[in-house]
């Protein structure tokens, strides 16, 4: 069984480079299994310019938010060990990744979770060779009060399944799906990590993250009305299908690691 979404998508494209306005879309470095699952957005709609500040788009088909202004949080499974890396280029500031004033800075380093060996731990950092400036970052939660309720989500990804990856970023609203429901026999009967992942998505299908939103946000509005950051994206069968809701590494569960490993790299 395959779990990473971005896989599938890449799978489509016998895993060869797409470039898309400059930027280039390759197999991500770290291997991962071959399957049937993928992450983009289908059946949502265009974002509008500005709308989501802090998304990140990555070489490699992957998305990403930005923690910080050096830093890039995605998906383990998008990144290679950790280490200095600069082959990775962040693309950022616009919704169209073709727009010529998107803001390109290459990377210089990725710390990957210690604990990621292909299943759970679903997260790692990206730093940034530069600062960027002018954008809005977006904050994780440190708490499980907002592991509930309705999500967005957002990506580059393919907008069905076994579809091409954008050029325009695109968003949809999902709710949320217990663990009891998830991971019951309907659906992924006992492979979700309940302590560490978080499903979101609905039962009869149509709307979902897929190939190319590995490693982006799921996030809501908390109790001040301001973007915070609830999930990473990382799994799930095939993409929008009837009972597979998206799963989602839960970034509460990681928030102390992520924030320890954010001030290792520099904060």
């Amino acid at each position: 069984m395959v779990r990473w979404r971005i896989l599938a998508r890449l799978a489509a494209t016998a895993l060869a480079a797409v470039t898309l306005g400059g930027v280039t879309l390759a197999a991500p470095a770290a291997a991962a299994p071959q399957g049937d699952v993928t992450p983009f957005v289908v059946g949502g709609t265009r974002a509008a310019e500005g709308e989501f500040p802090f998304m990140v788009r990555l070489s490699m088909g992957c998305g990403g938010s930005l923690y910080s202004p050096r830093l890039v949080l995605t998906a383990a499974h998008c990144v290679g060990r950790t280490g200095a890396n600069s082959s990775i280029t962040a693309t950022l500031g616009t919704v169209d990744l073709q727009s010529p004033n998107r803001i390109q800075v290459r990377s210089n380093y990725v710390y990957r979770a210690p604990g990621y060996n292909g299943y759970g731990d679903d997260w790692a950092l990206i730093r940034l060779a530069t600062p960027v400036t002018g954008l809005s970052t977006l904050p994780i939660t440190t708490t499980t009060a907002y592991d509930n309720g309705t999500f967005t989500i957002a990506g580059w990804g393919a907008t069905r399944e076994g579809g091409a990856q954008q050029r325009y970023l695109m968003k949809a609203t999902v709710p949320f799906v217990s663990d009891s429901v998830c991971n019951g026999p309907n659906s992924y009967d006992g492979e979700v990590i309940e302590a560490e992942e978080i499903c979101a998505g609905y039962l009869s299908g149509g709307v979902d993250t897929c190939q190319g939103d590995s490693g982006g946000p799921m996030f809501r509005r908390d109790a001040n009305n301001a973007w915070i950051q609830v999930g990473i994206v990382s799994w799930g069968y095939g993409c929008a299908r009837a009972n597979y809701p998206g799963v989602y590494t839960q970034v509460s569960y990681f928030a102390s690691a992520i924030a320890a490993a954010a001030a290792s790299l520099g904060g």
